[in-house]
């Protein structure tokens, strides 16, 4: 689900500043006190509170204890990992290295996923809001929210950034066409649903199998979330309802 890994990114300079905190791999520590280069770290921000992101903090906090923790709230998850968190919201101004970047909290993903943006540079930190050469899974299981995501794309194209930090994969050096074709792709994936329903097909496996029929089977239940997260959004549209399990379409 990770890919090739997951990155962290250090901004170096009067506050040191951890943005991710991985999964506290040891080879991860040691290279992270090598690029301190005997500075203290000051802070880890955490983008979201899932594992690949969020795992590494009790490691971190035993190893370098000058570290404070920094993220949105999400209390079902935060209680996972047992360090004191001091809690941002949206629009806050945080200290990083020798300059300070905004909080952009940018919900879909994950209820409490956050971007931290340096509007002079025009770069965004973007945890998982995008990744080069693939889409963002939305895992309703997890607190995926498609319709929050959509709105946070919107809100991110409108910053203009130049350039863009993800958790995953390559830096992002054009980050308008990659989240424009997001939006893209997400409305047409929406159409293919809708007509999934019309032709008969009531639940997500149903439509998964007609939506993506060469589909490799390990594959099979992260598009089942994909489809459950486009109902989902559909129904908060009113488009859609459903009856036990079953899904239909109730609205134009």
């Amino acid at each position: 689900m990770t890919g090739a890994g997951n990155w962290t990114w250090l901004i170096p300079g009067r506050v040191p500043t951890l943005v991710d905190a991985g999964v506290g791999a040891p080879r991860h520590l040691d290279e992270l006190e090598q690029a301190l280069n005997g500075a203290a770290l000051a802070q880890v921000l955490v983008t979201h509170a899932h594992s690949d992101h969020a795992a590494g903090v009790t490691a971190i906090a035993a190893r370098l204890p000058s570290a404070r923790f920094l993220k949105m709230p999400w209390p079902d998850r935060d209680s996972g990992w047992p360090v004191q968190w001091t809690s941002l919201v949206d629009g806050d101004t945080v200290h990083v290295g020798d300059t300070s970047a905004t909080i952009v909290h940018t919900p879909g993903h994950a209820p409490d996923h956050l971007c931290l943006w340096h509007p002079g540079t025009r770069s965004l930190f973007g945890g998982d809001l995008a990744i080069e050469g693939t889409t963002v899974w939305i895992p309703s299981s997890l607190g995926g929210d498609l319709a929050a995501y959509l709105a946070s794309l919107a809100r991110v194209i409108a910053l203009d950034p130049a350039r863009i930090f993800p958790g995953h994969g390559p830096i992002i050096t054009e980050p308008g066409p990659l989240l424009r074709g997001y939006v893209a792709h997400r409305r047409e994936r929406e159409l293919e649903v809708l007509d999934a329903l019309r032709r008969g097909d009531t639940d997500p496996s149903a439509i998964v199998a007609r939506i993506y029929p060469e589909l490799d089977k390990a594959l099979v239940r992260r598009a089942e979330a994909t489809v459950i997260a486009h109902l989902a959004k559909l129904e908060h549209d009113g488009v859609v309802g459903r009856v036990a399990d079953a899904w239909h379409i109730i609205g134009p």
